[in-house]
């Protein structure tokens, strides 16, 4: 089953996020600029990377298992692009175009959480690649320390969404260690209309770690061509934050 956004969250989305991550922009954008052929945005959202990949000329198409998110975007869509986004999972994954490139940013495959899931996603990306197409997608490497101890409340987003009108997100989590996931809430709040109107939004997140996902890799029909440790495509280290995974179709 698919991490369902609410209403709230997808509202919002852009706003919060065009403050809190920008890390993997220039990443993926980069990316999709120097495909040659189609691409295919898994977990495409609001549009973060594709309105601006097709704003600059990308044969981009995008998948989203959340209503809320597409609505979002298709808003900001002519009559003549509709057709590049559509609602489905990368599980269910049928379209008419394969792809030289699929990308699955910002931790896209951490809603996955039993394996049969993440499996069956990899077989039918690897459908939709064209010969030695690429899959490249991102998870956060696990903070031990912040697993045991869990993440305590804190505002990770405070602002407003128009002006004279505030907007915070207030985060925490804890970790169930042994199915390796972790279970968030965001609480939302928001002046309008006069009152202040608070939502809590829970959600869970599978983790993984290094072996954990070249094993996933190799059970998969993908080839594992390298994981980076950032989005500078460094090697992995004590100190990285991001698994960037680099798949090829061989």
């Amino acid at each position: 089953m698919a991490v369902i956004y609410p209403d709230y969250v997808a509202r919002f989305y852009d706003i919060i996020y065009a403050s809190v991550r920008s890390v993997d922009r220039a990443y993926y954008l980069r990316k999709i600029a120097g495909c040659k052929g189609p691409v295919l945005e898994v977990g495409v959202g609001t549009g973060r990377f594709f309105l601006e990949a097709l704003h600059a000329g990308a044969d981009i198409y995008g998948i989203d298992p959340n209503e809320s998110m597409l609505r979002v975007l298709q808003q900001q869509l002519t009559a003549r692009q509709q057709h590049r986004v559509s609602l489905q999972s990368a599980e269910s994954l049928s379209l008419p175009v394969k792809f030289d490139l699929i990308i699955a940013p910002f931790r896209v495959f951490s809603h996955l959480i039993t394996i049969d899931r993440q499996l069956t996603a990899l077989e039918r990306i690897h459908q939709y690649l064209n010969e030695n197409g690429f899959f490249i997608f991102d998870l956060f490497v696990p903070n031990l320390k912040m697993l045991a101890d869990g993440l305590h409340e804190h505002m990770d987003y405070e602002g407003e969404y128009e002006p004279g009108h505030m907007l915070r997100r207030i985060t925490s989590a804890h970790a169930d260690v042994m199915n390796q996931v972790n279970h968030v809430t965001m609480r939302y709040e928001w002046d309008e209309n006069g009152k202040l109107q608070k939502h809590e939004w829970h959600f869970d997140m599978r983790y993984f770690f290094r072996w954990e996902i070249e094993h996933l890799i190799a059970r998969s029909p993908l080839t594992l061509e390298t994981i980076f440790g950032d989005y500078g495509e460094n090697p992995l280290t004590d100190a990285s934050n991001d698994f960037v995974v680099m798949c090829r179709k061989k």
